[in-house]
Formats: structure tokens, sequence, C-alpha cells
């Protein structure tokens, strides 16, 4: 199976083109890696300050969107560095037919998301026995 094909950014915008936006301010694109398992595709996006609250996660059809809010933490002291921002966030991926929408499950821990999408079975590999005779 071809990560290619079975799960794969949704285009380069960071918005869905014909979105308005009602708010003058910037939409974030979560960093994410993708991983393939024999069993599923694991998907590990860097949402940090993001509650379960404050995360939503829909699947339409095959294109599946991450968006959400990452609030700002209150800063122990004066800031000298910062690399990431709060705020909106968005994220879409089409998914192939390799993938079993129903057993779709996601955890958020520690500000990162686990996404694993189980393959259908007709896309997990088989071994064929070998008969002799």
């Amino acid at each position: 199976m071809s990560v290619s094909t079975d799960l794969a950014p949704r285009g380069e915008s960071q918005v869905s083109p014909g979105t308005e936006r009602t708010k003058n301010e910037p939409v974030y694109s979560p960093l994410v890696d993708i991983y393939e398992t024999q069993e599923a595709l694991v998907l590990l996006a860097d949402l940090p300050g993001v509650g379960k609250d404050d995360l939503h996660i829909r699947l339409d059809e095959e294109i599946l969107t991450i968006e959400g809010v990452a609030k700002a933490s209150a800063e122990p002291g004066q800031r000298l560095l910062r690399e990431w921002n709060s705020g909106t966030f968005y994220r879409q991926f089409a998914l192939g037919e390799a993938i079993d929408r129903a057993k779709i499950e996601a955890k958020l821990k520690d500000g990162v998301l686990e996404l694993v999408l189980p393959k259908a079975e007709k896309a997990k590999p088989k071994r064929i026995e070998v008969q002799a005779g």
C-alpha cells in the first residue's frame, strides 16, 4: 500500500477552497508524521496547547479534517523565544479506499494527537500457504 494514494494531504492551502473566514487571523497547519504498520496507518500531529474540547476531527466521505484552537499557556517569565503560536489550526487529508473508516481511533496526550487509521481487510497483506503434492 502506498501512503500517497491512501492518506494524502489535501492540497497546500491551509483552508479549504471556497471557505470564507470571518476572522482576520492566521490559520495554522500542524506538523504531521505518518507511519504505516501491517494493520494501520498512524498519523501523529503536534498540537501543543490543545485540549480535548478544543479539538474537532471529522470524516466527511473521503476527507479527514483536523481542526481546533491551540490556547497559549500562562508564561512563567519573560519570553525569550517562541516557536509555536496559539490560534486556530486546520489540516485535511484525503483517505483512500484501503482505510476502514468505521474503526478510526483518536488519542490526545501531551500535545500529540495520534490517529490510528486501520486498514480494510482487503488492503492487509495475506500469506498464502503452499501445499505439497
